[in-house]
């Protein structure tokens, strides 16, 4: 927000306000800038996992009803590390008709208490997003295929395309595409206009994306290009 803006919410005085945000910033819950301020969490490197789990959280279950219904009897389906996918992969554990392939700690951690049978990708745990990542992971990979990849982005671009924040991330959302028959991204519109570090896909690599808002007809030229289409959820 900026400084003006607030003026118009807190009815103190400049300086009042003043002093009030250079507490604020030595306490580290803002970060002062040129006229105004930031959310510390906007402008961190990687949110962590238990911060994105209570984020946009109706967004995410929506999200997560719609995908499970492209899921026919006797898919199998890999589900990426990621908040949403979490909740995703969650609904896809009520169902005895499937079958998970999933490197998310904390979807394994659900399966105990899952229908659904589950196969495991070990690697080296990042704890900042609960996934396992590395060689090992990769190399459990290459000798698997999947009827649907259930895919997480940190940042989507309008022209650029999915990305995260982390190379190993990125590692592991590559091969999961490639070893795919229906590659489909779950993200909320939280994630529009905001790219992040590191691209994993262009949109023409997705089948389906869905969301839980319509982004602005007028943004979505190269999507038209890439036959990627939209759902939105609920």
């Amino acid at each position: 927000m900026t400084f003006a803006e607030l003026q118009k919410h807190i009815e103190v005085s400049p300086a009042t306000l003043r002093r009030d945000l250079s507490e604020l910033e030595q306490s580290g819950d803002v970060i002062r800038v040129h006229g105004g301020i930031l959310d510390p969490a906007y402008v961190r490197s990687e949110v962590s996992f238990d911060e994105r789990l209570v984020r946009n959280r109706a967004a995410k279950a929506a999200i997560a009803v719609a995908a499970g219904k492209l899921v026919p009897a006797g898919a199998t389906v890999l589900v990426d590390a990621g908040s949403t996918c979490l909740e995703a992969g969650k609904v896809l554990l009520g169902r005895k008709d499937v079958r998970l392939i999933t490197h998310s700690v904390a979807l394994l951690g659900a399966a105990f208490r899952g229908e659904a049978d589950i196969i495991c990708l070990g690697g080296e745990l990042r704890k900042v997003s609960g996934a396992l990542t590395g060689s090992q992971a990769l190399g459990s990979l290459n000798c698997l295929h999947a009827d649907i990849a259930f895919i997480g982005a940190s940042g989507i671009e309008p022209e650029w395309g999915c990305a995260t924040t982390d190379l190993s991330e990125t590692e592991m959302k590559r091969a999961l595409l490639a070893r795919s028959a229906r590659k489909v991204l779950l993200a909320d519109l939280t994630k529009w206009n905001s790219p992040s570090t590191v691209r994993f896909a262009e949109w023409k690599e997705f089948d389906d994306w869905i969301v839980d808002k319509m982004p602005p007809q007028a943004e979505l030229k190269a999507l038209r290009k890439s036959d990627v289409k939209i759902r939105q959820a609920g």
